[in-house]
């Protein structure tokens, strides 16, 4: 890996993980504070009840981590070569873990509402890191004169 794309795709985490955290923050507040997704991820770790840690290890895996992850893996990622739509097709697998371990005793009608939100959430991570990643390298489709994927 170039330290180019390292650096963009690490930048592109950062807009991602603001872009996922005003979605769920106006989830949790729409759930009235029943998701506790800082304790989700404090649980997954291990550490029941350290919501504090859960926002460190959040925001690490969302600006760095997952970043890293995507560029890795990115060139067996389907809907190639457009980013945005690899990022979208990422986000959907982290998706898939997140509702796994965060979900926790919700059911019935909110957790239809949870899991649509979430999934949204995430999508909107995925294809936001992808777009900006794209962006800040060059490797969009439109900057190489090709349509989109989506």
């Amino acid at each position: 890996m170039d330290t180019q794309r390292v650096v963009s795709v690490i930048a592109a985490g950062v807009v991602a993980t603001g872009v996922i955290s005003g979605t769920l923050i106006m989830l949790e507040v729409q759930m009235r504070y029943a998701m506790h997704l800082f304790d989700a991820v404090a649980r997954f770790v291990g550490l029941p009840g350290q919501r504090f840690l859960g926002f460190v290890i959040y925001s690490f895996a969302g600006v760095v981590v997952w970043p890293l992850a995507f560029l890795a893996l990115r060139p067996y990622l389907p809907r190639g070569p457009d980013p945005a739509a690899q990022g979208a097709v990422f986000a959907t697998a982290l998706w898939v873990v997140f509702v796994i371990t965060g979900s926790g005793g919700l059911d019935g009608p909110i957790l239809v509402v949870y899991l649509v939100f979430t999934l949204l959430a995430h999508w909107a991570y995925g294809f936001t890191l992808g777009a900006v990643y794209g962006y800040l390298t060059g490797e969009t489709p439109t900057a190489r004169g090709e349509p989109a994927a989506w």
